[in-house]
């Protein structure tokens, strides 16, 4: 009986759907682990092999966990709403649902190829309305919520308005706009329900505000600083401008510190945490606040170094700082405008990364320092950015290596003062940036002093002459939450007077409307601005036609959608409760899930979707409606397989092709090549494929220079990639070799966290251990081969060091090694003639995490019925690994002769007694009687003289 992948895999996928054995239970007496992958956008390039490695990690510990007695939860869904699809709906005219449907299609076929115990009953599309229903109720309870410092979370608008009423806002300490006005109850009686509404939104957790954005012209979107790359949109290579634009925005910075300390709890790599430390960005220091030289404006800036504060030489504002265009001088105007609009140009992740480049522009404007009185230059510099403290600083270049460049690069012209040096050091060629080591000089009542008295005392100085104040600052910003485009969730929000307000939640959800155009309309309102009926009637509760406007009963609704990151901030909750209509999850459902257990994914998202979902799962517990503060317990980023891309070279000045072998010398152009037209074992190009490849028609006439009369390409490992021509199919790999040979393979080619390089030639190796593993089972002529017969012990030894070697690997996520293990065993069973019913069903357990179709297979053969996927796991049992014999190394005055093997439980005398009747201590002692003989027990034989 041979093994037959294709009928075999086809047959177990089948009863897994038609059982829905993998489908978890919300009510369980076992132990519950929720396993979890970071949900796919589903492209319509459809899945390559690099994308299941992640997959088949969480279904190995999914599956392992079930034989363990677990009530697993391994759920899968779509991020399903985004600017890919949108893009490919104004490219071909196609509506973006009808494309995402389609790519869902080819996704789901593809991943159920794969054999995943996915349970597919709890499904989620973030771009279906039953999903998205409870974004949008979620945005609603943030827009009612504030972040009460006193209590350190957030609570209810109402809980606010009611502190306003009693005690204005004198007394509040909330995470808010800066400069709120001071008012008191009597004020807040008599003010209109208007400017209640504009007071409460400088509180609410997600607000309206004008902000610097990434815009995208040709995209027509604002972009996140993680979706430019070089100044580009990652997505297209559009250019990238700052503007300011009306946005929605969320107080993620308000949770700052909590992001901050929740890190200490969770079982996460110190690589990913170190990424969220550095782009929350804690700073402790001090505000100062410099007056403007004839002028009644100031300028607030943030120090980590307020010790320095005499050092100060010049001040640089971020080009986009609103003072700019105030206090710039009539002769240095037109200089700053060129400047401000060269550097609009430039995303803040460029400028941030360009530290080589050096610019700026003198306003003309001086402030004042606080304690000498003296004139101050203000300079604007794009290394400044308006996004992070206050947009501007106080230049000490003595004690800054940036300023002292920028300094220096401006010596000599109108508004650069020579640099001021506070340090008893040396600054003729560097600045010196140490914290320990000096004493401050030229510093007033400061001399004398290091950094901490420093430090200090001037903060007390400060907070004396009000010119500022001991302050914690974060680099993470409030998140910009509006994208101007069609394809993402409605904002659950119209408009009175301009003000926002929300629809109640019984009205949800707001459906996305269809529209003709995706693009933005011609008077650059987003692209539900073409919607005929894009309007809320609060008489009919329901949207309307856009030409009833006038009505006084029916108001504008928001024409921005939700970003990108609204659906995957919280559906890991949704999960849980699929099919709840009433609310995101029911209690008893998150009260018994709590929190995902493990969750694997790529580390591109560090900084965005981890910190976004922690932070709604910090909110809606403090809301009481999540049972734990952070989300993800474990976290694991599986590393990239790598594709092996092909090249031909062309010479640089002809259209001759020259072979690998040949380029030494030549000037040549490395052109990628399909995988399709060469042989991935010879690496030789099929010249007539080549020629007759669309994509190659301007090399239909080349000259191909061969090699031994053969075209040898060269190769060379790369990101995997569309558009580098080296993706490689896993639906090739499945229905060439079989699902369970792509799982083994995949986790065989290294540690999971790691990059490694797929190389489709190594999987014969494995697919021949397969059919080996078969061969213990069957025999092609008679079929099933097993006896009843009592193992031996070597054959125990050899099956319980790998149920010892399995379980621990899959309890450290080393799943390579395990794989190296199975292959062992089954070679080391297979040279003992092993067919014993005892050594083969635990055996197939064993494997079957990590080749589930043949291990059901197996299991059914061996008689039993159902999946073997909630069989108990086999234990170890030390007993068969314990070693009943040594090899002894047998030297002779230190040097090792021969070995030999003894029973472990032999006497000292007895082991003397064996060694000295051997033939070959008798050859090496040619009679003599040695000195000493030194005998340890299961370690060393040496005789001596």
């Amino acid at each position: 009986m041979k093994y037959f992948h294709e009928k075999i895999e086809a047959k177990w996928q089948q009863y897994w759907a038609q059982n829905q054995t993998f489908a978890a239970s919300n009510n369980s007496d076992k132990p519950k682990y929720y396993v979890l992958d970071m949900f796919p956008y589903p492209s319509g390039a459809g899945l390559h092999v690099g994308h299941p490695l992640g997959y088949i990690a969480s279904d190995i510990v999914a599956r392992f966990k079930r034989h363990k007695g677990f009530n697993v939860l391994h759920p899968q869904g779509y991020d399903s709403f985004g600017l890919p699809a949108e893009q490919y709906a104004i490219q071909t005219g196609q509506h973006p649902e009808k494309t995402t449907r389609e790519n869902i299609a080819r996704y789901r076929e593809q991943l159920d190829k794969i054999g995943f115990s996915f349970d597919w009953s709890r499904e989620v599309r973030t771009s279906n309305a039953d999903y998205y229903k409870h974004t949008q109720w979620i945005f609603i309870q943030l827009f009612n919520s504030w972040y009460n410092l006193a209590t350190d979370k957030a609570e209810d608008i109402s809980e606010l308005v009611s502190i306003f009423e009693k005690a204005g806002n004198a007394t509040v300490h909330a995470v808010c706009d800066d400069n709120v006005e001071i008012f008191f109850p009597s004020d807040w009686k008599f003010y209109s329900e208007e400017k209640k509404q504009q007071i409460l939104l400088q509180y609410r957790l997600t607000y309206l505000a004008e902000t610097e954005v990434n815009w995208c012209p040709a995209l027509g979107t604002v972009l996140a600083n993680d979706e430019i790359v070089n100044g580009v949109s990652e997505r297209g290579g559009h250019p990238v401008i700052r503007k300011k634009m009306t946005q929605w925005s969320m107080r993620i910075s308000a949770y700052a510190e909590r992001l901050l300390q929740g890190l200490e709890t969770i079982d996460w790599s110190e690589s990913i945490k170190e990424s969220q430390r550095n782009w929350i960005g804690k700073s402790v220091g001090a505000s100062v606040d410099f007056n403007v030289k004839n002028s009644s404006e100031r300028i607030s800036v943030f120090t980590t170094r307020p010790d320095t504060i005499f050092g100060v030489t010049f001040m640089t504002l971020a080009p986009e700082h609103e003072l700019v265009s105030q206090i710039t001088t009539q002769q240095q105007k037109a200089a700053v405008e060129a400047y401000v609009e060269a550097t609009a140009k430039r995303s803040e992740r460029e400028r941030m990364a360009d530290v080589k480049t050096i610019s700026g522009v003198f306003t003309g404007a001086y402030a004042v320092h606080p304690f000498t009185h003296e004139p101050i230059p203000v300079w604007i510099g794009d290394y400044v950015l308006a996004g992070y403290g206050t947009g501007a600083v106080m230049a000490v270049p003595c004690g800054d290596e940036r300023d002292y460049a920028f300094a220096n690069f401006f010596k000599g012209q109108k508004g650069m003062p020579e640099i001021k040096n506070i340090f008893n050091q040396d600054i003729s060629q560097e600045a010196f940036a140490g914290k320990e080591g000096f004493e401050l000089v030229n510093s007033d009542f400061l001399n004398g002093l290091g950094y901490k008295d420093g430090t200090k005392k001037i903060i007390e100085a400060l907070e004396k002459i009000h010119h500022g104040k001991g302050k914690t600052n974060y680099r993470l910003r409030d998140a910009v939450f509006s994208r101007q485009r069609y394809w993402g969730e409605p904002f659950p929000v119209y408009y009175v007077n301009d003000l926002p307000q929300m629809i109640d939640a019984k009205h949800l959800p707001i459906v996305l409307p269809e529209v003709e155009k995706y693009l933005p309309t011609e008077d650059g309102q987003p692209p539900l601005g073409n919607s005929t009926k894009w309007a809320w009637s609060t008489v009919k509760n329901t949207i309307v036609d856009n030409d009833k406007i006038d009505n006084e009963t029916v108001f504008p609704l928001e024409l921005n959608t939700m970003p990108g990151w609204a659906g995957s901030s919280w559906y890991w909750m949704r999960y849980m409760d699929a099919h709840n209509d009433a609310e995101f999850a029911s209690a008893d459902a998150l009260n018994y899930w709590e929190s995902v257990d493990l969750y694997i994914g790529g580390s591109e998202h560090a900084t965005g979707h981890l910190l976004y979902s922690r932070f709604w799962n910090k909110f809606l517990k403090d809301r009481g409606y999540a049972p734990t503060e952070e989300p993800f317990k474990k976290l694991i980023n599986q590393g990239m397989i790598l594709g092996m891309s092909a090249f031909v070279y062309r010479s640089e000045d002809s259209k001759k092709l020259y072979s690998k072998g040949l380029i030494a010398g030549e000037k040549v152009h490395p052109i990628h090549v399909d995988l399709a037209v060469i042989n991935d074992i010879t690496n030789e190009l099929d010249i007539e494929a080549f020629k007759k490849h669309p994509l190659y028609s301007d090399y239909k006439d080349a000259e191909f220079i061969l090699e031994n009369g053969k075209y040898i390409v060269g190769r060379e490992v790369e990101k995997m990639s569309k558009s580098k021509y080296n993706v490689v199919n896993p639906d090739d790999i499945c229905n060439d070799y079989g699902a369970d040979t792509l799982r083994l393979y995949e986790m065989f080619l290294g540690p999971l966290e790691q990059a490694k390089p797929w190389n489709t030639a190594g999987i014969t190796g494995v697919s021949g251990f397969l059919k080996k593993l078969w061969r213990l089972y069957f025999d092609e002529n008679t079929g099933l081969n097993v006896s009843n017969d009592e193992p031996t012990p070597e054959m125990y030894k050899s099956l319980h060091k790998t149920i010892k070697k399995v379980t621990e690997d899959i309890e450290n996520f080393s799943f390579n090694t395990s794989v190296s293990q199975f292959m062992i065993c089954v070679n080391e069973l297979a040279t003992m003639k092993c067919n014993h019913r005892k050594i083969l069903e635990p055996l197939a357990i064993v494997i079957s995490p990590y080749a589930p179709h043949i291990a059901e297979e197996l299991w059914s053969q061996l008689g039993h019925e159902g999946s073997v996927s909630t069989v108990a796991f086999p234990i170890c049992e030390e007993k068969y690994l314990v070693e009943s014999e040594k090899e002894y190394p047998v030297s002779f005055n230190g040097k090792m002769r021969f070995t030999i093997k003894l029973p472990l439980d032999l006497t000292v005398a007895q082991i003397q007694e064996i060694v000295l009747a051997d033939e070959r201590t008798i050859k090496q002692l040619e009679g003599r009687t040695p000195n000493k003989i030194i005998i340890v027990p299961g370690k060393v034989i040496n005789l001596v003289g």
